[in-house]
């Protein structure tokens, strides 16, 4: 003999927890984001950074568009500022 109270709280963590996590994901992808803009303005050079892709060097150019960076033995590589991942010993 149920009222069927039960039934609408199990559709409400149905249909809720996936919208609280979208909304959770949204927020945090947009903090990182953010984040990662002001890294990349905020760009000087002699700093050591981390590419997305892993790579390591120091800043050795910058323009508005491209930072150049030496890898070691005298590599220098450019990349798009885009690329620049964070500072090393920043973390994640």
């Amino acid at each position: 003999m149920s009222d069927g109270s039960g039934s609408g709280l199990a559709y409400l963590l149905i249909l809720g927890l996936p919208f609280l996590l979208l909304v959770w994901m949204f927020f945090t992808q947009r903090q990182r984001g953010k984040q990662v803009q002001q890294l990349q303005s905020s760009l000087q050079v002699g700093e050591e950074v981390v590419t997305t892709s892993g790579l390591y060097g120091t800043v050795t150019a910058l323009d508005d568009t491209v930072a150049t960076l030496d890898v070691g033995n005298g590599v220098s590589l450019r990349f798009d500022r885009r690329a620049i991942g964070m500072r090393v010993g920043e973390g994640s």
